[in-house]
């Protein structure tokens, strides 16, 4: 009688888990076909082909590149009202064979050489041509492919951090700023300590930065903010929650993956270890210069010395993931 309890509980449990994984499968392809701005049968990339289909079933693919893959990570400070600047710029840089990845945040006032506008502040980027100029901007800066992009504004952020049901964060100090031009809409007053945050806290966090460390502090805290996000997302209870969470957030994301790669690069984050992930300022403070341009103060950097700094870096994933054989030699 009770092998027979034991198994009728088995089996119901079973089917309970294959009707959850339906389920959030076609929650996932409803999501990646409304937010994907890729059109027809896509081109395929170094991150995943799509091998001609654009259209995934509910079974959820496994990314089969091997090739390190880079996805520009941008918030908007448009507010929905005008295109405006990049607010933050962020690198998510994964390797498929090593499941090893690094987030990094790239200051937004380093001065680089914008596609067709000359030299710039790196934020403008955006306002002159949008995620793809951005994206080839950020390429050529760290001497990395840049694949793909995905961009949020305010709303966006806020819609995401409410759908997860919010992030503790431990704020490290005091943060006040108000702003007439926002009419206080966006107006920052968190205090110091270990708190929970809705979308509207969260985004007052990761915008703050009217102190002495300005902009360095405040990519600093957005890295810690996606790290725990990404913890968060992993979580059992987050899994259950997903099919609300990208109904919540779809209107306010654009993208330039496939709902395919989309699914693949899902599949992928899964496998990565959060606590893991490298994160660094980019570019380092070792790597900066204070320059002019005109009469307005602005981050300079030495290129070539910058894109070395980034490949050293990923040099040292492939060597820190060689393991020795079963009988100790290499």
């Amino acid at each position: 009688m009770f092998k027979k309890w034991l198994w009728g509980t088995a089996l119901a449990l079973a089917l309970a888990v294959t009707g959850v994984i339906v389920y959030y499968g076609y929650s996932i392809v409803h999501f990646a076909n409304n937010i994907s701005t890729t059109s027809g049968t896509s081109s395929s990339s170094s991150s995943g082909t799509d091998n001609g289909s654009d259209t995934p079933t509910t079974s959820i693919p496994r990314w089969e590149g091997q090739e390190r893959v880079n996805i520009l990570l941008l918030g908007g400070d448009s507010r929905g009202e005008d295109a405006g600047r990049s607010d933050s710029v962020m690198v998510a840089s994964i390797d498929p064979v090593t499941k090893k990845a690094h987030l990094f945040s790239v200051l937004r006032d380093t001065y680089v050489a914008i596609p067709g506008h000359g030299k710039s502040r790196l934020n403008a980027a955006y306002s002159y041509g949008g995620a793809e100029l951005t994206k080839q901007t950020v390429s050529d800066l760290l001497g990395i492919p840049i694949q793909h992009y995905i961009y949020t504004d305010f709303t966006g952020f806020m819609a995401l951090v409410d759908a997860v049901g919010g992030i503790e964060i431990n704020v490290e100090k005091d943060m006040y700023y108000t702003s007439k031009a926002d009419k206080h809409m966006y107006d920052i007053d968190l205090k110091k300590g270990l708190q929970p945050m809705d979308g509207k806290t969260a985004l007052q966090y990761v915008r703050f930065r009217h102190d002495a460390t300005s902009d360095f502090t405040r990519t600093e805290r957005q890295r810690i903010f996606m790290t725990e996000l990404a913890k968060k997302m992993q979580s059992t209870t987050s899994l259950f929650k997903i099919p609300d969470i990208l109904e919540a957030v779809a209107p306010y994301i654009e993208t330039d993956l496939s709902p395919t790669q989309m699914l693949k690069l899902a599949s992928l984050g899964f496998d990565i270890h959060v606590n893991d992930i490298d994160q660094q300022q980019i570019p380092p403070n070792k790597l900066l210069t204070n320059e002019l341009a005109g009469s307005a103060q602005v981050l300079g950097v030495n290129v070539t010395k910058l894109q070395s700094y980034i490949q050293n870096l990923f040099e040292e994933d492939s060597m820190s993931s060689e393991t020795p054989s079963s009988d100790g030699q290499n």
